[in-house]
């Protein structure tokens, strides 16, 4: 790890400041992403702006129409939260397994939502070829070893998946990314906040570089309220996504779906929305060959590496047996 300079922003404005004025600085929330790439030498900033002793942007509240959550909020506190866990389940589920322990009462909301990929080549800088960290070195992963790697939203130029969970949860259910930078406040759908790699892989979202994310905000809806996230993985405990799917669905009283929700992860290069699914399903009965028959219809123009291909049946598997799951719950 290089040498660099620490300080405590006094407000997010100071912090904004700050990075409108260093093009070296990055911002610390918890760090349990930052501090790796930097063990690692993937980053090497100049200046470490800390945000984490700054009052009231760890909010937690919910009313009758959206759940908002401020951007220093810790993970655990997000998960366990009465309101979350009660109209949101999802998102709680989808906190839980995203970390152990120790890392979920440390990591920000906020840096959760900036957390990098997990692709090895990406990680070790004694591979050369890799466009996310060196631009237009090329992609080590395409020709490589690519179990782990994206089906969904690739390039030549790059084929990392999206390691996260809540991204996940909060893709399915419409949230918004509350963002400020030197020009004042703006509003990001969460659909819009990641970027596929095209060719520029190296640029993940819409960010400037002197903004900050300040909070999430998720719309309540019937369908958010009855959901359910489910994380397939080689291991159960602290193992990043083979395959997973946030959903969710509002049946009415004749027990036809009337909304459904689904996202992707872990076979992406982004947090993948299924809409194609969701259509398959509304006005159909809320049994389980109808969820089955739906996610066949999952990972559509998916093209598979090597040694990835099972990723695509994994994830409409995936789908299935979560709405499966979820009815269950009626």
């Amino acid at each position: 790890m290089r040498p660099f300079d620490y300080t405590r922003a006094e407000s997010f404005e100071s912090a904004v400041a700050t990075l409108h004025d260093d093009p070296t600085a990055a911002v610390l929330g918890g760090g349990t992403t930052l501090v790796d790439l930097m063990k690692c030498g993937v980053t090497a900033p100049g200046l470490l702006v800390d945000l984490t002793h700054l009052p009231g942007h760890d909010g937690i509240d919910a009313d009758a129409s959206a759940l908002r959550v401020g951007a220093l909020a810790t993970m655990s506190e997000v998960a366990v939260h009465p309101q979350v866990r009660r109209r949101w389940p999802a998102m709680s589920e989808a906190l839980l397994k995203g970390a152990s322990q120790q890392l979920r009462n440390m990591a920000r909301i906020g840096g959760n939502l900036m957390q990098r990929t997990r692709c090895g080549y990406f990680r070790d800088p004694t591979f050369a070829e890799c466009n996310k960290r060196d631009p237009g070195s090329g992609c080590a992963a395409l020709h490589g070893e690519n179990r782990g790697h994206a089906v969904l939203g690739t390039s030549e130029q790059c084929v990392a998946t999206f390691p996260g969970d809540l991204p996940v949860a909060l893709t399915a259910f419409d949230a918004v990314v509350h963002v400020l930078g030197p020009d004042g406040p703006r509003v990001i759908p969460i659909e819009e906040f990641y970027l596929l790699p095209g060719d520029t892989p190296w640029r993940e979202h819409p960010l400037h570089p002197d903004e900050l994310i300040t909070a999430v905000e998720v719309p309540a809806s019937p369908a958010a309220a009855f959901s359910h996230y489910l994380k397939v993985r080689d291991r159960v405990s602290y193992e990043f996504a083979a395959a997973s799917a946030a959903v969710g669905l509002a049946i009415g009283a004749d027990g036809r779906i009337v909304d459904a929700r689904v996202a992707l992860g872990g076979v992406a290069t982004k947090p993948w929305r299924e809409r194609s699914v969701e259509a398959a399903l509304i006005g159909q009965p809320a049994e389980p060959e109808v969820f089955r028959q739906a996610a066949t219809l999952a990972a559509a123009g998916a093209r598979p590496l090597e040694h990835n291909g099972y990723k695509v049946e994994l994830a409409r598997r995936t789908v299935a047996r979560a709405f499966v799951e979820l009815a269950g719950q009626r």
